[in-house]
Order: structure tokens, then C-alpha cells, then sequence
């Protein structure tokens, strides 16, 4: 019986320190003994202790309890840093995934400080970024750190000296907590691009320790080093795309001018000719005045494609209906369109608020092309209409249609199909145009084939539209 409670109260104490204070199992343990001391030992009824066996049994209780008490407490406390572990862990692993997902926007590194405040539950964060043209802030959360210049530039310098790793701290040197004007202190985390600080992270102090701030800090050196990349590989696009615009403009005007200029050169000698008939001396005229219709549309496509390239156009809207559109684009065509068959459906009870003279100049290059690329005994479709959504422009032409292979580059700069590269002239600048021309419009063009044959190429600009009060 003495032993069943013995060991009862024992399982009752080692409980006790498993999952409680070190505190509290002495105390579970003092008042064990004294129970089982009370209740089961003689003298029963009394606290009085009159066998020596009987204090080693409450020395064994307290030991018990200290020994289990310290162990379950480095247990537990094992455990939180494991947790503590996994938790940092997977807040960095999110932030490297925001990282990774970020897109190429001008705000990318101010994005950056706000993923890291949002991650970390921090109340404050900024980045300071090093460049020749001085400091840049980045500024996450609610409230801002205000830094000195002179802070700033004696924590960089102090970040370039010998970078010694402290495996204690998980962290390199270059960490530095500094007071703030009139505001809490903040630690200074140097951004190293390999072993060279490009900047700084400044997060409040004391609230992540050195090796957690040193792996965000990796992390956000490493964004500011993939933006900066992603920066340089856009400006070397935009050169090598300026490059390849120079070379194949140049190789298509040396071989489009040359052909025009050669016909006008033979009329023009022709001309010259007393002998010549005056039905002969009218096909020599109408030739050199058809070539130089041709260099004009030359001529345009390259000032049109030059200011789209430079950005050098802004809408200027004014209300117009899809019928002006259409007879403004014609009225430019003239020449060219002689004697082909035009089909127009035209909405004149509605009006958009768009460009006119972007808006027709691009509808200009989609019927030039119709004209270019179907037989000339065949009929041209052109209709236009407004409703809630803004202006909507078509061109349908009963030629051969579009290739499926060609379909996704058809309005790339300078591209023009294999099959109509030797029966066709042209440059293949005019789609691209109509693209750029719509672009500053926020609209779109896109070409697709007809079942009956021919393809269709379509324009849509977003516009505001209202309807025509007609007289009665």
C-alpha cells in the first residue's frame, strides 16, 4: 500500500516537471511528501518525520523533480528553437518566392521592402541603395526611418572592411544599431553584391536577430542585383532593337528607292523624247506619278514608324464617327485605290471620343495592305461602328488569306510572308504601324482568316461614345 502511493505521488510529480516551471515541481513535490508523510507514513495524522527513510524519500522527490523539470524545460526549449527555425525558414522561403515573382515594374525594390515588412510583421523596413548618383530609399510600412547621410555613409565604409563570419550569430560582420532622429533605433544591414556592400537595410532594432536580418539582406541584395540586371538587359534591348531597325530600314530603302527611282529616271527620259506619241508620253507620266505616290507612302512609313519608336506621338481625342474615320483613311488613298471595288458599312449615328488622324492613318495602312495583298478584280470590305466599349474597325479582303505559321509575327516590324516577298513590294513596316499607331490609343489590331477566303484584319480603341442627335 506504502509503495503503490509511493509511486503514484511519483508519477504525479514527474508530470508536474515535465510540462511546468521548475518552481512548480518542487512545490508538487513538497506537497507530496507532506501527503504521503500525512496520510501514510507512521506516525499517520502528523508532519512529524521519525524515520531517516523517511527524508530520503522527500530528498528523492525534489531530485526527481529537478532532474525532469531541467530536462523537459531544455526540451521544450529545444523544440521552440526548432519552431522558431522552421518558421524563419519558411518566411524567407516566401520572401524569395515574392522575389522571384516580382515583375519588371519601376517600383520593384519599393515592392521588395513592403513583401519583407508584410513577412517579418515588422512596423518598419527600408532599403538604401548606393549609385553614383547618390541615395535612394526605399520606404515599406507605416512609418519611416529617418538616416542620416553621414549614418549612412560611416555604416557602408564600415561594411567594406574584412568580412568575418560569426557562426554564433549566423551572420557576417557590418551590422550596426544606430538612434534615429526622433524615432526608435534601428540596425543598419549591409546589401552585398558578392563581398561588396551596394546598399543597406534598416529594420528596427532588436526585433530579428543578426542571422535572420543577414539572410533578408541576402535576399534583398540579390533583388536589387536582378533588377539592376533586368534593367541593363532592357536598355541593351532597346539598343540592339534600335540596331536591327537601322540595318534592315537601311537594306529596305536601298532596295525599295532603287526601283521607283530607276522607273522615274526611264519615264522621265522617255519624256525627253520629241518622237514620242502622246498616248505613249501619258503612260510615261501617269509612271513616274504612280513611283513617286510610291516613295511618298515610303517616305511616311518611315516618319510614322520613327515617331512610334520614340514615342513621339500622344492622342489628341476629339468626337468623331466611324464614317469620318473611314473617309479620312481613303481620302489618303486615292491613287492607289483607283478603279478597285470598295464595300463600306459605316456607322455615322455614333461617335467616339478618339484620335482622328492616328485612328485613320492606322486604318489606312489595314486597306493598303488589302489592297496590296488581293487581286485587284476583287472587292474590298470596310466597316466601322461604335457602342459602349469604343471603335471598332475592320478590313476584309478576298485574297489568299494569312499562313497559320506567320499568323503570330504578322505585325512585327519588317516581316512579310515567303510566298508574297517576290510578287508583293513593300516594305512590311505597315502592320507594324497600325499596331503602334493604335497602341498609343490603348487599342489593338489582330488578323484572322474568313471562311469564305481572304483574311480580316480588325482595330478596336477604347474610347467614350455617344450618339448622333439627328435632325428631324
Amino acid at each position: 500500500m506504502v509503495t503503490t502511493a509511493a509511486l503514484g505521488l511519483l508519477i504525479v510529480v514527474l508530470l508536474v516537471a515535465a510540462y511546468a516551471r521548475l518552481w512548480m515541481a518542487i512545490a508538487t513535490a513538497a506537497v507530496a511528501m507532506l501527503a504521503f508523510n500525512f496520510f501514510f507514513l507512521d506516525p499517520i495524522g502528523t508532519f512529524r518525520l521519525a524515520d531517516a527513510q523517511n527524508w530520503i524519500a522527500f530528498l528523492a522527490f525534489v531530485v526527481a523533480a529537478v532532474i525532469v523539470s531541467q530536462l523537459s524545460s531544455a526540451a521544450q526549449s529545444r523544440s521552440r528553437e526548432a519552431m522558431e527555425s522552421r518558421h524563419e525558414l519558411e518566411r524567407l522561403f516566401d520572401l524569395s518566392r515574392d522575389v522571384l515573382l516580382t515583375g519588371e515594374t519601376e517600383h520593384t525594390v519599393d515592392a521588395l521592402a513592403l513583401h519583407i515588412v508584410r513577412r517579418f510583421q515588422l512596423s518598419s523596413l527600408s532599403l538604401y541603395v548606393w549609385s553614383a548618383s547618390g541615395w535612394t530609399c526605399h520606404q515599406g510600412g507605416e512609418t519611416a526611418f529617418v538616416i542620416s547621410e553621414a549614418q549612412l555613409e560611416f555604416a557602408i565604409r564600415t561594411a567594406r572592411q574584412t568580412l568575418e563570419f560569426d557562426a554564433r550569430a549566423r551572420a557576417y560582420g557590418g551590422q550596426a544599431v544606430i538612434e534615429t532622429a526622433g524615432g526608435p533605433p534601428c540596425v543598419l544591414v549591409p546589401l552585398r553584391k558578392g563581398t561588396e556592400p551596394i546598399g543597406l537595410l534598416a529594420a528596427p532594432a532588436g526585433v530579428l536577430d543578426a542571422g535572420t536580418l543577414d539572410a533578408v539582406a541576402g535576399l534583398a541584395a540579390i533583388a536589387v542585383e536582378r533588377d539592376q540586371f533586368l534593367s541593363e538587359r532592357k536598355t541593351a534591348e532597346l539598343v540592339r532593337q534600335r540596331a536591327d531597325f537601322t540595318s534592315t530600314l537601311l537594306a529596305s530603302l536601298s532596295h525599295d528607292l532603287r526601283t521607283p527611282l530607276t522607273a522615274i529616271q526611264v519615264a522621265l527620259t522617255n519624256l525627253d523624247n520629241v518622237n514620242l506619241g502622246e498616248p505613249a508620253r501619258s503612260e510615261q507620266i501617269h509612271l513616274a506619278q504612280s513611283e513617286l505616290d510610291r516613295l511618298s507612302r515610303l517616305f511616311r512609313d518611315i516618319l510614322e514608324m520613327a515617331r512610334v519608336d520614340s514615342a513621339a506621338l500622344a492622342p489628341e481625342r476629339e468626337w468623331v464617327t466611324p464614317a469620318d474615320v473611314i473617309d479620312a483613311a481613303l481620302a489618303n488613298l486615292q491613287p492607289l485605290l483607283a478603279g478597285r471595288s470598295l464595300t463600306i458599312d459605316a456607322d455615322d449615328r455614333h461617335a467616339a471620343e478618339v484620335d482622328p488622324r492616328l485612328t485613320s492613318s492606322a486604318l489606312a495602312h489595314l486597306i493598303e495592305n488589302a489592297a496590296q495583298y488581293s487581286p485587284a478584280d476583287r472587292p474590298i470590305d470596310i466597316a466601322g461602328s461604335a457602342d459602349e466599349q469604343g471603335l471598332h474597325l475592320s478590313v476584309t479582303d478576298h485574297g489568299p488569306g494569312v499562313d497559320a505559321v506567320e499568323m503570330p509575327r504578322l505585325f512585327e516590324r519588317f516581316f512579310r510572308g515567303k510566298r508574297d516577298q517576290a510578287r508583293v513590294a513593300g516594305t512590311g513596316m505597315g502592320l507594324a504601324i497600325t499596331r503602334g499607331l493604335l497602341a498609343v490609343e490603348n487599342g489593338r489590331v489582330w488578323a484572322e482568316n474568313v471562311p469564305s477566303g481572304g483574311a480580316r484584319f480588325s482595330g478596336a480603341v477604347p474610347a467614350r461614345t455617344r450618339q448622333i442627335e439627328t435632325e428631324v
